[in-house]
């Protein structure tokens, strides 16, 4: 592999890792949910948590030589492959609990989630295991603030200005002005009130 080619890579995989890892351990909330009722789904979270975590501790591992500070380069591939490979472990509770759905659609349901766009291939949903219709929400929970903690927190980080896209992603008093000094902080409160807003809601 060409010096270039290794320098721009390995970083960004060295940085996906702990991604992967923290992702894993995400998927132990679906886990404890199927284990308390008891849904039947219990041991495809499992599975697929420990094959998640493997892989972030296996990517860090073999790359650890190579972790550099990352440029604007590697920053852009690093969130190309968060987009694109967070979905493909997505699929795998989904895809040992419903072996009749084929890779390609339950992909395209894991990015509908993670996107919020809405869109699902699947049938039954009343019907399926309690774990499994709370992981595809739990998806779209997560990527309802995605773009705009991508935005806000990672792009400015790459050169990129994140006040404008945050004024173009949000509507009212934001668009003028920020709920805080820095662009971090912004994104801190915004997931303060986008989760307390979240536990009010299941409360009621």
């Amino acid at each position: 592999m060409p010096n270039t080619l290794r320098y721009l890579l390995f970083p960004v995989l060295h940085a996906l890792g702990p991604v992967l890892m923290g992702y894993g351990l995400i998927m132990l909330i679906p886990w404890i949910v199927s284990v308390t009722q008891q849904d039947g789904a219990d041991g495809a979270f499992l599975e697929a948590a420990m094959l998640t975590f493997a892989a972030g501790a296996a990517l860090t591992l073999l790359t650890r030589r190579f972790k550099l500070e990352l440029t604007a380069r590697h920053g852009f591939l690093l969130v190309t492959l968060v987009w694109t490979v967070v979905p493909l472990f997505a699929v795998v509770p989904i895809m040992i609990e419903l072996p009749q759905y084929s890779l390609v659609q339950i992909y395209f349901e894991t990015m509908s989630c993670l996107t919020t766009t809405g869109a699902t291939v699947m049938t039954g949903l009343d019907d399926l295991p309690l774990s499994i219709n709370g992981w595809r929400c739990f998806l779209a929970w997560m990527g309802g603030m995605g773009l705009i903690v991508l935005s806000v927190a990672i792009l400015p980080l790459l050169g990129v200005g994140g006040a404008q896209i945050l004024k173009a992603e949000t509507s009212g008093p934001l668009k003028e002005t920020r709920l805080t000094p820095r662009i971090a902080d912004t994104a801190q409160a915004l997931y303060l009130i986008y989760f307390g807003i979240s536990v009010i809601l299941a409360v009621l």
